[in-house]
């Protein structure tokens, strides 16, 4: 039987949470003020061992919602890491996503003696064999390295006192359960267990009975919501134009910031980045079939806003955590409606607004179709642009169109730009913005004021 913890959130701060102090010091000195709600509802229940069912996306807090109560379990029960063991284990699909949480752990244990490592295919083994050889506390791990280590006896489980199962719906999208399932056979059964998951579909409801017992479920953002600061637009397109679209965009609104942009292939992502880097935009791409090292150096150049677009696809997105995307762009639509709100949820971070727009060619209609029963909203149409293809618009979908408004209108919040008429070629009042003027760059600062912890 699942507790459900669908609590109304309250505002309080970390202390209240029963966090110990060296815990509370390194969340102050990161300016961490007050707890997301899936923090302030799970950290309690986490604290006193018991399982957990989490349903939450990136970007809501869940990495600190696991990692301050085993960073506590640790201190709390201290003892000796035997050669090759471990003490507790975080599983995560890719390996963006696992050196993110190993960063999470560093920054919140700062002021604990923790001994961690992080392990993940696409390198070589050989650093990997030697941070595990004298044990650690923390192993944050994809399951395909993992397993290989395993097999060739180069770590130990039966000490395991935590297991995590980060992202748990995308592993299994990834084929990794049966990994999964024999790591999981090599662990005491008398362990914590946690499942994080952006949806929960039957196979995560059946995993979590075989993995859990008797745990609390702590939902926080149903995986149909969308983010209600963001402000979605679809913009109808010939397929041969989408590349003209997409560089006209970019051109043509400074304040386009930060932007990540969404193919279904890495070849196309590939196409992409070059095309933009050709016409000088700071372009990377990040997907299945780039190294390690490249992957990691691209999106260190997109954090640091060295490059302004991040071309991705969905699997090597997922997990990605970067502050100030101000742009989501879909130059092609996902096959599966829940993907575009995992899309779409990586602007309007931290209290900001975003804009998510979405190049529609005609073979994507139906794509466009599920999308709008996944969110229960119809996206407005801007025709505002010189490759509007009035006659994908015009099938029967379900979609409203929004009249004269460009990119610059809402859903009626604060006051708005008027729209700018379409002239011959490329119109330089163009605007993709939200309640800025065209051309006008974001403001780049930080709001530091409540920060949460990610």
């Amino acid at each position: 039987m699942l507790a459900n913890s669908s609590i109304q959130s309250m505002q309080t701060d970390f202390e209240t949470l029963n966090l110990i102090n060296p815990i509370c010091q390194a969340l102050h000195e990161e300016k961490y003020i007050l707890p997301t709600p899936i923090q302030e509802q799970a950290i309690p229940y986490l604290v006193k061992g018991r399982d957990l069912l989490g349903c939450a996306q990136t970007g809501t807090g869940k990495t600190a919602a696991f990692a301050l109560p085993i960073l506590q379990w640790l201190e709390q029960n201290r003892e000796a890491v035997s050669p090759k063991g471990v003490r507790s284990l975080i599983l995560a699909p890719t390996r963006e996503l696992a050196v993110q949480i190993g960063e999470s752990f560093r920054v919140y244990g700062r002021h604990l003696r923790i001994k961690q490592a992080v392990i993940y295919g696409g390198v070589r083994p050989a650093l990997q064999i030697r941070a595990l050889s004298r044990g650690v506390d923390v192993l944050v791990a994809t399951p395909g390295r993992l397993l290989d280590l395993l097999n060739q006896r180069q770590l130990r489980l039966d000490k395991v006192g935590v297991l995590v199962l980060d992202e748990a719906d995308r592993m299994l999208d990834m084929g990794f359960l049966p990994d999964i399932k024999k790591i999981c056979s090599a662990i005491p059964s008398n362990r914590q267990t946690m499942l994080f998951s952006a949806t929960l579909p039957s196979e995560i409801v059946k995993l979590s009975r075989n993995f859990l017992s008797d745990p609390v479920k702590v939902t926080v953002n149903p995986p149909s919501s969308t983010v209600d600061k963001i402000e979605q637009k679809v913009l109808f397109v010939d397929r041969e134009n989408k590349s003209d679209l997409l560089e006209f965009i970019l051109e043509e609104d400074e304040s386009i910031q930060r932007a990540l942009v969404f193919t279904r292939t890495k070849h196309g992502a590939n196409r992409i980045a070059k095309r933009l880097s050709k016409v000088k935009i700071s372009t990377e791409a990040i997907h299945g079939n780039k190294s390690q090292s490249a992957r990691l150096q691209a999106l260190e150049k997109f954090r640091s806003g060295r490059v302004r677009v991040l071309v991705a696809t969905d699997i090597a997105s997922r997990g990605l955590d970067v502050d100030g995307i101000t742009h989501v762009i879909n130059y092609e639509l996902p096959k599966e409606a829940e993907s575009y709100v995992h899309r779409i949820g990586r602007t309007a971070r931290a209290g900001t607004d975003g804009i998510a727009l979405s190049l529609c060619d005609a073979g994507e209609k139906s794509y466009l179709r599920k999308i709008e029963l996944e969110i229960r909203s119809s996206l407005n149409i801007d025709q505002n642009h010189p490759f509007h293809a009035q006659s994908i618009a015009s099938k029967k979908t379900g979609v409203r169109k929004s009249g004269s408004k460009n990119f610059s209108d809402g859903r009626g919040r604060g006051s708005r730009n008027k729209s700018t008429t379409r002239a011959e070629g490329k119109n330089k009042n163009f605007s993709f913005s939200r309640n800025r003027s065209p051309g006008k760059p974001v403001n780049g600062k930080k709001n530091i004021r409540n920060k949460r912890a990610s």
